[in-house]
């Protein structure tokens, strides 16, 4: 929503705003329009990426983002063929980007999303671990229960008394 209203404001019109992605129908920004848009979107906390490699890593992590935290499917594919699929650019080109502006792997990228995400539904307390470990697509609730030791340093029931989250831009 912010980003939109600082498109309207700019009287530029957009086809699509997306976590990390605008589609603007205008052909062209002038050179003063480019700055003003960008200059307000700084002013908000957001950057507006120039370089290919940044907007590619900005494409993993909103792709990885909506994986782990929104979707309600259940992958049926790996992940290397999902994000190739939904970025329509080959994973080792992803994979090589990505660890070397992040200095972290897309794979652990992932897991730390899925870790937040069981967290937050911890927090909620409404789910069983078992519920969250199928909802999270883990094979098990060991599986599950490892993962986010080797995370946090604590089990989901030690976690669950403590309740400690990071958002999801401090990952």
């Amino acid at each position: 929503m912010a980003v939109e209203s600082v498109l309207q404001k700019q009287g530029l019109h957009y086809q699509k705003v997306a976590l990390g992605e605008v589609e603007l129908l205008e052909e062209e920004l002038s050179s003063v329009q480019y700055q003003e848009v960008k200059q307000a979107l700084e002013n908000l906390g957001f950057e507006l990426l120039e370089d290919k490699r940044k907007m590619a890593v900005a494409q993993i992590k909103a792709a990885i983002v909506e994986l782990a935290h929104y979707s309600k499917e259940p992958l049926k594919v790996n992940l290397s063929d999902y994000l190739s699929q939904k970025l329509s650019v080959d994973y080792p080109y992803l994979s090589t980007v990505f660890s070397t502006q992040e200095h972290n792997t897309i794979e652990h990228y992932y897991i730390q999303q899925k870790i937040e995400k069981a967290k937050e539904l911890l927090t909620y307390g409404e789910l069983t671990l078992s519920e969250i470990a199928f909802g999270l697509n883990y094979s098990s609730v060991a599986h599950l229960s490892a993962q986010f030791k080797k995370e946090t340093g604590l089990t989901p029931s030690q976690y669950k008394q403590n309740l400690q989250r990071k958002t999801l831009d401090q990952i």
